[in-house]
């Protein structure tokens, strides 16, 4: 049976989106070696800023669209390396709270700028930028629907 126009230019699409982002991040990952971070990491550091002082591990698996187990086993890691600290909320508890530590802290503000991801970016104009920004929102909230993260 042959594959409709349409279903072809959809796997394209999604073969180039995939494409677009593993460069993206190949190139970011890069950069990061310098301050000893993967980028999946700083996206945990970043998450637990934003959360702030109530950041529990379920809500960095949110944050992140990552299953808790995973990050579990991340923060772990993160906490070995000095990057931030785990603790629990009460001495009976399961949930864990999150919390930058002053090399957490100095990790983020060392890798916040990202030249690569800035001149990859600068091929688009701020319209473009908009544009993708809000398409790709689009997609991902209809992915959601479709396969929500589970924590």
């Amino acid at each position: 049976m042959k594959k409709t126009k349409s279903k072809e230019s959809t796997f394209e699409l999604w073969r180039l989106i995939g494409r677009a982002n593993h460069s993206i991040f190949i190139h970011r990952q890069k950069e990061l070696r310098q301050h000893h971070i993967p980028v999946p990491q700083l996206w945990v550091l970043i998450a637990i800023k934003e959360l702030g002082a109530n950041a529990t591990l379920n809500d960095v698996a949110k944050a992140v669209e990552r299953k808790p187990n995973v990050i579990s086993l991340q923060t772990t890691i993160m906490e070995k390396d000095g990057l931030i600290k785990r603790l629990k909320n009460t001495p009976k508890s399961t949930l864990l709270k999150l919390e930058l530590t002053e090399k957490g802290w100095e990790t983020i503000n060392a890798s916040r700028h990202s030249e690569s991801v800035t001149k990859i970016f600068a091929a688009l104009s701020a319209g473009e930028r908009k544009q993708l920004e809000f398409v790709l929102q689009k997609l991902i909230a209809k992915a959601q629907k479709y396969h929500p993260t589970k924590s």
